[in-house]
């Protein structure tokens, strides 16, 4: 479970699309993991920006929304019935009630090499673990 929907997840209408998506989809290889297998969800379901121009720059969403989704988030859970559910992030963890790992997007914003290889482990450490 991610946050939610970016820039190019809302122009595709699927979640982990874009540049996270990317990331994502690494970290679930190095972890022994086909993404095809899983299903993959936002907790919010749609994307909150701010305009730039002609650009529209993501925006976290506020604690009210978060609340407000947190109903449509377990509801897919209580259908899907995963054996195991992952928060990537700050937000999906606290639409789940629960303490989250690394959302992929984090691992972009790291200063360097290094510290964008630390954040990977660490987030595919925690996708082996629920494998």
């Amino acid at each position: 479970v991610g946050e939610a929907p970016g820039y190019h997840e809302d122009k595709q209408g699927r979640p982990f699309v874009g540049p996270a998506g990317a990331v994502l989809d690494a970290a679930l290889g190095r972890a022994g993991l086909d993404r095809r297998a899983l299903y993959v969800t936002n907790a919010v379901k749609h994307f909150s920006f701010r305009e730039r121009g002609q650009a529209r720059l993501h925006k976290s969403p506020t604690r009210t929304i978060v609340e407000h989704c947190r109903w449509w988030v377990r509801r897919e859970i209580e259908l899907i019935r995963p054996d195991a559910v992952v928060a990537l992030g700050r937000t999906a963890g606290a639409a789940l009630g629960c303490t989250p790992t690394w959302h992929p997007a984090y691992v972009l914003r790291q200063p360097d090499a290094a510290a964008r290889e630390r954040a990977m482990v660490e987030l595919v450490a925690a996708l082996a673990a629920a494998r």
